[in-house]
């Protein structure tokens, strides 16, 4: 797929923006669990975006001192508009407020505030309209089932000028890294939290990857149903 390619000339560090663990209502996978498959499938770092909560990423970065994987931050935080992932924060920014008000607590706490899986209104995905001002926008989402808001995502990004991003959005060990996001550090830099962050904010970004199995994909839907089950009753 078209990618926003980077000119910058530094080394090129594969980030797993958008990924899951156990504290997450719908996911299973244990932070070591996570770090493991992500140091086999070749990751240089992951940021551990739970549903608006910090509390698995933080358990990430204690353990990552044992594996060859750098670990950010983060969370996916459930605005009044849709989903946005907050990359590079120490604490989870309030849910259900405006997705603008949110994007600017993010930066106020330092962070990135990166858009996932737009449009995709069954996965709380952003409109267009609620779009502004943000720091990227995930133009390749490894759970999406045939790609076309994939697309869509991508002209989007392309179109507003945004940094592209991909990620897994994983929540099963075998699907951490389909999708990734390719930081080009400056020159002479190594990867760490903060230098990924800086290339990140300067939009030094691609998106690569390709689509979770039908097999992964129906696993996520059925853990899904399970949690909101009770309120269907």
């Amino acid at each position: 797929m078209g990618v926003l390619v980077s000119e910058a000339e530094g080394r090129t560090v594969r980030v797993d923006v958008h990924c899951h663990t156990v504290a997450s209502y719908d996911s299973q996978l244990l932070p070591e669990r996570l770090l493991a498959r992500a140091d086999a499938v070749g990751l240089d770092a992951v940021v551990v975006t739970d549903h608006d909560t910090v509390h698995g990423a933080h358990v990430a970065a204690d353990l990552a001192v044992d594996y060859d994987v750098t670990v950010l931050v983060g969370c996916e935080v459930s605005t009044a508009d849709g989903h946005l992932l907050a990359i590079g924060v120490d604490e989870a920014p309030k849910p259900d407020e405006p997705l603008s008000a949110t994007v600017q607590r993010i930066r106020d706490a330092g962070g990135l505030a990166v858009v996932p899986h737009p449009f995709q209104r069954s996965r709380h995905g952003a409109s267009a309209a609620a779009i502004e001002g943000v720091d990227g926008v995930e133009v390749y989402n490894a759970h999406a089932m045939v790609g076309l808001r994939n697309d869509q995502a991508e002209r989007f990004a392309r179109e507003r000028g945004y940094p592209a991003f991909g990620g897994s959005d994983a929540h099963r060990a075998g699907g951490l890294g389909l999708a990734a996001t390719a930081v080009t550090l400056a020159p002479g830099q190594p990867p760490s939290p903060a230098t990924i962050l800086a290339a990140m904010r300067d939009g030094r970004t691609a998106a690569v990857g390709r689509r979770t199995s039908t097999w992964q994909y129906v696993t996520k839907l059925v853990a899904t149903a399970r949690y909101n089950a009770p309120s269907l009753l």
